[in-house]
């Protein structure tokens, strides 16, 4: 299949749920080897702990949960895509007991509620193909689900279609801040989606080709911030590249859920390179009539690009320069300062 053809590990695991990783006594140190498993690891780990993984590609379903707080996951080596984590579960997969389908946050192959967590030197990915399940309506199929307060991923591939990042909080009332640097994401259908407070510096979002006879083809972000959060999405220093035919996309169209109909999306790309894959006319939608994306806080400040030039003004809402010095990452962090690695 086409995505598989993307990961890149240099050695296949095996995966045994009952695989001891190894540990280093006394070091707070697990490292997991190919015939190892993640999970194994994870619930093997203490609350700030390391976990170390090998290069390989491990098929499995990962869930860290709130419990185990501050712990590190990273790869062994600095190339992100030495080291896999990769599932194939779609929102409408079945459930194996038969209870019903896994839904989209279910079909995440990583999973965390953990604060204060750290991903490094990753791939994340899901690589279920909807052309191979056409009886599947539910096509969600997402890389990763993260909540949890102070969640750091930094040089990290996350690989999916539709929903890959589910970027979201813990509780509805609840405003976690997520920290997104050097990241490369790519999907197609709202790929970058969720609630959470979510800074992505200097991160690369990459829009698929995807083989149907319909525009747009899809957006890269879907923000569902709650009314009462002042902060969703800030997209900063960062690229939006495509492989699909010019003006194909779009930057974004609101969520907002069912369950949260008083949502009040926010979104804001600033110095950022827009490519042509994206609709420079108009470059936003609605995901529904009943919430036009002109009544969110959707904003741009400063891009540069094809995709960036403003043709009709009142499709491209703008910052002033008195909004933009406060739509920072520092801003949107508040009192936490995530710890950058070189």
């Amino acid at each position: 299949m086409r995505r598989r053809a993307l990961l890149i590990g240099s050695t296949a695991a095996v995966l045994s749920a009952t695989t001891p990783a190894t540990a280093h006594a006394g070091r707070r140190v697990v490292h997991v080897h190919p015939g190892d498993s993640v999970q194994a690891a994870v619930d093997h780990a203490n609350p700030g702990w390391t976990i170390v993984i090998h290069p390989g590609t491990y098929r499995e379903v990962v869930n860290i949960p709130a419990s185990k707080a501050e712990l590190t996951i990273r790869g062994a080596v600095r190339d992100p895509r030495a080291a896999v984590i990769v599932h194939d579960n779609a929102a409408g997969t079945p459930r194996p007991d038969g209870s019903g389908t896994y839904g989209t946050a279910g079909s995440a192959t990583f999973t965390s509620a953990a604060p204060g967590l750290t991903i490094r030197h990753l791939t994340l990915a899901n690589d279920w193909v909807r052309a191979d399940h056409p009886d599947i309506t539910g096509t969600q199929a997402v890389a990763a689900y993260l909540t949890g307060d102070r969640t750091h991923v930094e040089d990290v591939r996350l690989l999916a279609h539709q929903d890959t990042l589910f970027a979201d909080t813990t509780a509805l009332d609840v405003f976690d801040r997520h920290y997104y640097r050097r990241c490369y994401i790519e999907g197609d259908v709202d790929f970058v989606f969720g609630r959470a407070r979510a800074v992505f510096d200097a991160c690369r979002f990459h829009t698929l080709r995807r083989d149907v006879d319909f525009t747009p083809k899809g957006m890269v972000f879907a923000p569902s911030t709650a009314r009462a959060n002042p902060y969703g999405f800030l997209a900063v220093r960062g690229r939006i590249t495509s492989g699909a035919e010019d003006a194909a996309y779009k930057i974004a169209r609101p969520w907002v859920p069912s369950y949260e109909t008083t949502a009040w999306p926010s979104l804001v790309v600033r110095d950022t390179w827009i490519g042509p894959g994206i609709d420079a006319v108009t470059p936003y939608t609605n995901m529904r009539d009943a919430y036009p994306w002109q009544t969110m806080r959707f904003r741009e400040y400063r891009n540069s690009g094809p995709g960036s030039a403003v043709t009709v003004p009142e499709n491209r809402p703008h910052l002033t320069d008195a909004e933009a010095a406060v739509h920072t990452p520092r801003t949107y962090l508040g009192d936490w300062r995530p710890r950058a690695h070189h």
